[in-house]
């Protein structure tokens, strides 16, 4: 079930990689839906006619999609599962937060067996933590949070797992936050990787707010196998599709919004056709989930997945 390249986006070339880490120059260089199946045909060869072509590229959703209805009780995650099946995706991120109590292989074994008869893949899942502080108590807890669900994440067949860096403490300069981060990535690496758990760092403001910051803490980690960036098309605020193709050589899975920021702080539509073609050319190859945070997601969410099934088929 799960695409055999889902690391691919670490790296462009094994044997370089291998030789030594690459520099950040070297990565730069290198009810609907059923109808809309036979819509869609003209607009797939429109798509190929006007973008390059995109490989191995699979479509997802994150759960944070439906977080209203997912807490308020209106739908949970089996409910979500059914409906990314409906759509016709290939794969349903599970956003941890939505996880019924108490988690136990139990409940993750029927979530897993759901995706299963949908045809779906748990294509990853995501967590909330903060590793810009010093080492302590509150670090370390989240050290363990993060490792707790890699085993989560493993008993769900899911193969990535979304992380965030943190904010900068009030009095504290970039560089030390930086390091901070850093560490806390690499406490948790091996242990994904004994697993085979992909961790990928977003861009979710805070200290990853630039692409430059963002990169520097990749940088700070160094390489390894099990590691990259969760690319999220809406949360760089300058220059944002610069910034996007700055970090694409590096992401192991994208998270895709209806918006972009412009630099002035405003919002449009994202071009989708835009970040297809960045992708393709950072070759990247894995997860691209919709993770939609506009109004009327119900009614919203199938015509993006439309255009979205349109320009990566």
């Amino acid at each position: 079930m799960l695409p055999h390249n889902q690391v691919h986006g670490i790296m462009h070339d094994d044997q370089r990689y291998r030789a030594g880490r690459l520099s950040r120059r070297d990565w730069l260089k290198t009810g609907t839906v059923a109808a809309a199946g036979l819509a869609m045909a003209p607009h797939r060869a429109a798509a190929a006619d006007s973008g390059a072509a995109t490989k191995n590229m699979h479509l997802s959703m994150a759960a944070y999609s439906m977080r209203e209805a997912l807490s308020s009780g209106d739908m949970d995650l089996f409910g979500f599962i059914d409906w990314c099946g409906e759509l016709g995706l290939a794969g349903t991120e599970l956003t941890s937060y939505y996880f019924r109590e108490p988690i136990d292989d139990a409940y993750l074994h029927a979530l897993r067996r759901r995706a299963l008869r949908n045809g779906l893949t748990i294509s990853g899942t995501a967590v909330r933590n903060d590793f810009c502080r010093p080492p302590g108590p509150e670090k370390q807890k989240d050290i363990e949070h993060v490792k707790q669900w890699i085993d989560h994440a493993a008993t769900l067949f899911a193969p990535h797992i979304r992380i965030f860096a943190g904010t900068l403490p009030d009095g504290v300069d970039t560089p030390t936050g930086i390091q901070w981060v850093a560490d806390g990535i690499r406490e948790v690496l091996d242990y994904a990787g004994q697993r085979g758990i992909l961790i990928g760092l977003e861009n979710h403001g805070g200290i990853t707010a630039r692409a430059e910051d963002h990169l520097a803490i990749c940088d700070a980690v160094g390489d390894h196998p099990w590691f990259g960036i969760n690319l999220d098309t809406g949360n760089y605020r300058t220059d944002a599709y610069e910034e996007l193709a700055m970090a694409a050589p590096r992401a192991v899975n994208v998270q895709v919004k209806a918006e972009v920021t412009r630099n002035d702080g405003t919002t449009e539509p994202t071009d989708y056709a835009r970040i297809r073609n960045l992708l393709v050319e950072a070759d990247y190859r894995g997860w691209v989930a919709l993770e939609y945070e506009e109004a009327n997601p119900r009614q919203e969410i199938p015509e993006h997945v439309q255009r979205l099934q349109a320009l990566f088929a």
